[in-house]
């Protein structure tokens, strides 16, 4: 998150949201950082002098720092790309959609649901992660007893 943060920042001051967009964009959608993954680390690099952060619009814009831009330099052959790994990965397999799903039916089970309902639910979910685990552990449905 923090070398991925500084090229972007060394390309253009940026506000979070934008920092966050930028990491989704150059990954395709693979990695599609949260706020509490991405404000915690601009407040490290500007507690380390790297980045200043300056309203602009109602909105904090991050900015490099002199010290910042001479770190990005000297580290930058060191650091490779943080997302060419997944943009030249070969795409395997997606298990985002079915969990979406999931998780929107859980989230309607904890909003609408009945003590009972949240209960059974609670026992499925459970199932459901066993279950893989199993799966990776290379046991079929049909072997366990």
């Amino acid at each position: 998150m923090r070398i991925a943060t500084l090229l972007l920042l060394s390309e253009s001051p940026m506000h979070g949201y934008q920092l966050m967009q930028a990491m989704a964009d150059r990954t395709d959608g693979a990695w599609r950082p949260s706020p509490g993954a991405v404000y915690p680390t601009i407040a490290q690099l500007e507690d380390d002098g790297l980045v200043t952060t300056a309203v602009d619009g109602g909105r904090k814009l991050v900015t490099l720092t002199e010290a910042g831009r001479g770190h990005v330099e000297e580290q930058r052959a060191g650091w490779g790309d943080p997302f060419g790994q997944v943009e030249g990965a070969a795409p395997g397999p997606d298990l985002r959609g079915p969990l979406h799903e999931l998780h929107a039916a859980a989230r309607q089970v904890a909003v609408s649901g009945t003590p009972a309902q949240v209960q059974a639910a609670t026992a499925v979910l459970a199932e459901a992660r066993r279950s893989l685990y199993l799966i990776l552990a290379g046991e079929a449905e049909g072997d366990r007893g």
